[in-house]
């Protein structure tokens, strides 16, 4: 089955509510009819699961019902009730952790090799790549391994940001995707500035949103994509 994925940078942008700037493509994704949403929480650390399920409900709206995984005796059981599957922002670290240390990893990848709709956002994008090296986050906890669901080639970077702040003495965020490649040549990076993300529909993956996309590749200069840019060759 074709895959069918929504992975944005951020949950929100400057002046819009919770997933507001992605509503057109929430909608292609979901479709019209109500869906039974698979909502994986495991990001939160400074706020309970019910809190974060409780603002997704109101981030999707519609007809959907988003049932956190939380709730479960087997996590992994709730994706045997979804028709689609959710994860959300937070701290990386502790979402691989609890995804390995639950089983869900290889479960979300199957169902979302099936065709199942899949979106993500800020770690729950991370962790479509293949693996999580190119967070931003600090290794609060650690997991089994840095091996997440590789549903697409290429490594994200949300949040992306070109700043460098006067007198800040420390490396930008693009010479620290720099290393990365360095030390992985085989594999790219997408940094996804806030307001971007990747739409996959089978074998096609577009960038949408507001905000333009910069690409890494060992040997190359980084390259910049716009909204609406055909990026099929990240899959």
């Amino acid at each position: 089955m074709p895959l069918r994925l929504l992975l944005l940078s951020s949950s929100r942008t400057h002046g819009t509510d919770y997933l507001e700037h992605a509503r057109e493509q929430i909608d292609w994704l979901l479709g019209s009819s109500p869906r039974r949403i698979a909502f994986i929480p495991y990001a939160a650390v400074r706020f309970s699961y019910d809190e974060y399920e409780e603002i997704v409900v109101k981030g999707i709206g519609g007809d959907h019902e988003v049932m956190g995984v939380h709730r479960f005796d087997e996590p992994v059981d709730a994706l045997e009730k979804a028709d689609a599957i959710a994860i959300g922002g937070g701290n990386t670290f502790k979402l691989v952790h609890d995804l390995q240390h639950f089983g869900l990893m290889e479960a979300i990848k199957e169902r979302a090799q099936q065709g199942t709709p899949f979106m993500g956002w800020s770690a729950g994008s991370n962790v479509a790549a293949p693996r999580l090296c190119t967070t931003n986050d600090m290794p609060i906890i650690e997991p089994a391994s840095f091996n997440t669901l590789g549903l697409i080639s290429t490594q994200i970077n949300p949040h992306y940001i070109d700043a460098h702040p006067d007198h800040h003495m420390g490396e930008t965020r693009e010479e620290r995707l720099m290393e990365y490649i360095s030390l992985n040549p085989e594999s790219s990076v997408i940094g996804l500035r806030e307001g971007s993300m990747l739409k996959v529909d089978g074998a096609v993956m577009t960038l949408e949103g507001s905000a333009m996309a910069r690409y890494f590749k060992e040997g190359e200069e980084p390259r910049e994509y716009r909204p609406g840019s055909d990026v099929s060759f990240l899959l």
